[in-house]
């Protein structure tokens, strides 16, 4: 277990040595997320890749940085007050990334980014110097013409049933993520998953925390300087971070691969794990 402190917040991170000799690889989750959501990936380029996975500030072991006072408060007095003066921002959150980074030892890495992690991966790259590659799943470069998060799927990441347990809400917070024919089918994995959420993902404060900053998220108008090779993945079906945002990501980019998942989800990277893998472990080899 690994610790770096910025901004008097202390951010953890994993860091697993492999036996290869390939540029570390660091996977940085979506919003809310634990470490959990990378697992099937990790494993995929632990044989050749360093692996680097931090705890997003508010999530899983980091600290949430955020006032005392704010996270004792219920959720009508609080969400407000932290949509408005104490989200954190991608630009902090970046900030965080290049912590661990430099803690770490790592002069080159390539940053794997799904939806909120994404948007750091892309504030990472335009800003500091460490990434080799980018790998981009699910995610937008913010801004008036990227494609909002449908009202439906708002209504149930943020509003859940009165009354509900922790599980009835991450439960019910789940559902825009996956295919429903994917849950039906694999009722055990789940579960397992509503178990590694439970233990890693973040509290309510630091996932409102977190939303206000991919609400406030743009480098719409940065990404035709940026130089760094760019695969961008993206599920057809995706009801969180609709499709079109992906395409939007190529035109931006210079010289951006898209690779559209037929059907996928949100969480394509855990429903087609397989393919996800094998179009990583390619970019990956091709840039090495």
């Amino acid at each position: 277990m690994s610790r770096v402190l910025r901004d008097g917040v202390s951010i953890h991170y994993e860091y697993d040595e492999s036996e290869g000799d390939g540029t570390p690889v660091v996977f940085v989750q979506g919003l809310g997320y634990g470490r959990w959501m990378w697992r099937w990936q990790r494993e995929a380029v632990a044989d050749t890749f360093d692996v680097i996975a931090p705890d997003n500030r508010g999530t899983g072991q980091s600290d949430t940085g955020l006032p005392p006072l704010i996270p004792r408060l219920p959720r009508k007095l609080r969400a407000p007050l932290i949509f408005k003066f104490a989200g954190y921002s991608i630009g902090g959150l970046a900030a965080d990334l290049e912590a661990v980074l430099d803690d770490a030892g790592i002069r080159e890495a390539h940053i794997v980014g799904a939806s909120l992690g994404g948007m750091i991966a892309q504030r990472y790259a335009l800003e500091y110097t460490r990434a080799k590659t980018l790998t981009l799943c699910c995610t937008s470069h913010g801004g008036p013409d990227a494609v909002p998060i449908p009202e439906e799927t708002r209504e149930f990441i943020f509003d859940v049933p009165k009354g509900a347990s922790e599980r009835e809400k991450l439960r019910h917070r789940m559902r825009p993520a996956f295919n429903e024919r994917f849950t039906n089918r694999n009722p055990h994995l789940m579960d397992r998953i509503l178990e590694w959420r439970l233990e890693q993902d973040a509290l309510d404060p630091a996932r409102e925390a977190q939303a206000a900053a991919a609400l406030n998220f743009d480098v719409s108008d940065r990404l035709d300087g940026l130089r760094v090779p760019t695969l961008i993945l993206h599920g057809t079906d995706d009801r969180v971070v609709p499709a079109t945002n992906g395409t939007l990501l190529k035109e931006a980019i210079p010289n951006a691969r898209l690779e559209r998942f037929e059907g996928g989800s949100h969480c394509f990277f855990i429903e087609d794990a397989e393919r996800v893998n094998e179009e990583l472990l390619a970019f990956l080899d091709e840039h090495e």
